[in-house]
């Protein structure tokens, strides 16, 4: 094992591949960063309320502006459990920032003319206090092209390894 790794878990870094421990810890404080600045960004766009998950459902119903499905929200987030998305999408439409139209047995989620204001000034918060930052730093927004396709990657890891764990 290197002696300057930096993971959270010596035992897992012990193995055939401790840069992969060094690698799930990033995604761990990362996960955590990034949760935070979506709940600080929306709060400062006045929606002091919302969780990460919450904050995560408004944007994507918000997506393209076309409504939504429960079961497509779950599977384009890659969620599993479609109560913690029904929760936020309960929360949201208490809060007037989306609204479920039913057609037959499916009820569509829409984001309303409030929750649209919302976001729209997330958006420009975003730009103000994320993207300059992120000019300067970590190779610039190539770098974030490169990023977002190994994330994409190691989810599609991750999501076959925890299948295999679940037929042991």
């Amino acid at each position: 094992m290197k002696e300057n790794l930096i993971a959270s878990s010596a035992h897992l870094a012990a193995g055939r591949a401790p840069d992969l421990s060094e690698v799930e810890f990033g995604l761990m404080i990362a996960g955590h960063a990034f949760d935070r600045w979506t709940v600080r960004c929306m709060a400062a766009a006045g929606l002091p309320d919302l969780t990460a998950t919450d904050v995560m459902v408004l944007h994507h119903v918000y997506h393209r502006q076309r409504p939504k499905k429960l079961a497509d929200i779950c599977f384009t987030l890659n969620v599993e459990d479609t109560h913690i998305i029904n929760y936020a999408l309960k929360k949201l439409e208490r809060q007037g920032l989306v609204r479920g139209d039913r057609s037959g047995k499916e009820v569509f989620y829409s984001v309303t003319e409030l929750g649209a204001g919302h976001i729209k000034r997330y958006a420009t918060i975003r730009e103000q206090c994320l993207l300059d930052g992120m000019e300067a730093n970590a190779g610039g927004l190539e770098f974030t092209r490169q990023l977002a396709n190994t994330l994409r990657a190691l989810s599609g890891l991750y999501d076959q390894a925890a299948r295999a764990a679940t037929s042991l």
